[in-house]
């Protein structure tokens, strides 16, 4: 005849029922201890650090597609400002350019040149250059408003340091202006 033989693990004929109930009890939470410090927390902790990755992935495209949906408008902002940036003029080119552009301003404002002269470069930094004029002129009083207007409203970089206006006649309305511009470029 055959016996059988029986295999029981975890068979403690020597414990009462409460302490074999405690013993499987505690198995199974060291067994549970186990499985979560090997197993379930680092599986976890690796899905908290990828959803970080991600969220900040996702800031990163948000912020440069914020970015390229400006595009346009900073490329034309480049383009509108790029003619101050780049001087491929001489010194002499850049004030000679500098006499006829305040000269066509005072013809269409319909002010009289008396005398204007280029004073010397300063260059106020690696990166700025001012070119100085000194202009004397005669005109009527809205004559020489509406040049100074035009001096700073140029599409270049004109800029009005000083300027002093002395009544010439008063019958007449006629006035002096001596003034001084500055045109500053970015070379």
């Amino acid at each position: 005849m055959k016996k059988k033989i029986k295999i029981k693990i975890f068979s403690f004929p020597n414990l009462s029922k409460r302490e074999k109930t405690i013993f499987y009890i505690a198995f199974v939470f060291i067994f549970l201890a186990i499985l979560d410090n090997f197993f379930i927390s680092p599986i976890f902790s690796k899905i908290k650090n990828l959803n970080r990755e991600i969220s900040d992935t996702e800031l990163k495209i948000k912020n440069s597609l914020k970015i390229l949906s400006q595009k346009d408008r900073i490329l034309n902002e480049a383009k509108k400002y790029s003619t101050f940036l780049i001087s491929t003029k001489t010194e002499e080119e850049e004030i000679t350019s500098l006499l006829q552009e305040i000269e066509s301003i005072a013809n269409k404002s319909q002010l009289y040149i008396v005398d204007m002269k280029p004073l010397p470069a300063n260059i106020e930094s690696s990166y700025i250059k001012k070119y100085l004029i000194t202009l004397n002129s005669e005109g009527k009083m809205e004559n020489i408003v509406d040049f100074i207007y035009s001096i700073e409203n140029s599409n270049q970089l004109l800029v009005v340091e000083k300027y002093q206006i002395t009544l010439k006649s008063k019958e007449t309305n006629t006035a002096q202006l001596a003034i001084t511009i500055s045109k500053t470029v970015i070379p």
